[in-house]
């Protein structure tokens, strides 16, 4: 049975380009079958990463079959995975994010979550000498999806140990960090095509607090007018998108790389409430900028108040 690698619903980098690593180790290091696939369309940036890297893009699927074997990469929550995620073989967990809960297991499996700023980064570690065999295009994943993941070191994720290995990566690759960073986020901010609708779910996850259901939504961009100036139509799409997918919020925040601030969009009392709450923020309109806040990981969800 080939053994299917994904990560999270609405696919970033990391949740594109982990799976296609891992599948690569599996099926040529350890001689098991394994297929990377996604569960959502990959965002532009992801998008990027495959075409630039020639890889061809991975099915997606909404489902697994009982029995299937699967390993679960860059989540642990089954929020984020399909739905009957339990009733196939999940195998291995790799991850970074804090531990959820409620996955279960047919037996004993090899779980790894490390407080690192990006899944690929702890994937080279559990290659060890192996890691030396990697393709460039393999290389070119795994250091897109560091860079993605930290926003190029600023975010505070960042460990000395993620950055130490993008440095290797980008010298074998003879490539330019900076300027490869910067290609990144440049398809990352190209947004334009997508509807309002399209955009809030593009980077987002569930959470409850206190009771309270949230879609916490990130956009990361070094274009933030081209969002900010679709504020309204947003606003007004927010309340939609809350009612289809069964939340009582939608939180999104527009984060600003290059200046290394959040804009976070206002669309009830409700939401101020939380702003107040857990950023410390006044808020007198619509919109409040939330300096510093880069990481939905570290920094949003962690000091979330209702």
């Amino acid at each position: 049975m080939t053994t299917l690698v994904f990560g999270h619903k609405s696919p970033d980098t990391d949740s594109t380009g982990s799976p296609l690593i891992w599948a690569w180790y599996l099926s040529e290091i350890k001689d098991t079958p394994a297929k990377a696939v996604l569960l959502g369309e990959p965002n532009t940036e992801a998008a990027f990463v495959i075409e630039k890297w020639g890889f061809e893009k991975p099915e997606i699927i909404t489902s697994v079959s009982a029995g299937q074997d699967v390993v679960i990469v860059d989540t642990n929550n089954p929020a984020e995975l399909p739905e009957a995620i339990n009733d196939a073989n999940i195998t291995a967990i790799i991850d970074h994010h804090k531990l959820v809960g409620g996955l279960e297991t047919k037996g004993p499996i090899d779980i790894t979550i490390r407080p690192l700023a990006c899944t690929a980064t702890i994937m080279f570690d559990l290659m060890g000498d192996d890691a030396a065999k990697m393709p460039d295009n393999i290389k070119g994943a795994m250091l897109s999806c560091i860079l993605s993941d930290t926003l190029e070191f600023r975010s505070p994720t960042t460990t000395d140990h993620d950055k130490a290995l993008a440095t290797k990566l980008a010298s074998e690759l003879n490539i330019d960090m900076a300027v490869y960073a910067a290609e990144l986020f440049e398809a990352k901010s190209d947004v334009s095509e997508f509807s309002d609708a399209e955009l809030i779910r593009m980077d987002s996850k569930e959470f409850t607090v206190d009771g309270t259901a949230f879609r916490v939504s990130v956009l990361e961009t070094t274009a933030p007018k081209i969002v900010l100036d679709r504020k309204a139509s947003l606003l007004t799409s927010m309340v939609d998108v809350a009612k289809e997918d069964g939340v009582d919020h939608v939180l999104l925040f527009v984060v600003d790389i290059l200046n290394e601030e959040a804009t976070l969009f206002i669309q009830n009392d409700a939401v101020k409430s939380v702003a107040e709450k857990s950023f410390g923020a006044t808020v007198t309109g619509d919109a409040v900028v939330l300096p510093g806040i880069m990481s939905r990981k570290k920094q949003i969800i962690p000091n979330l108040k209702v």
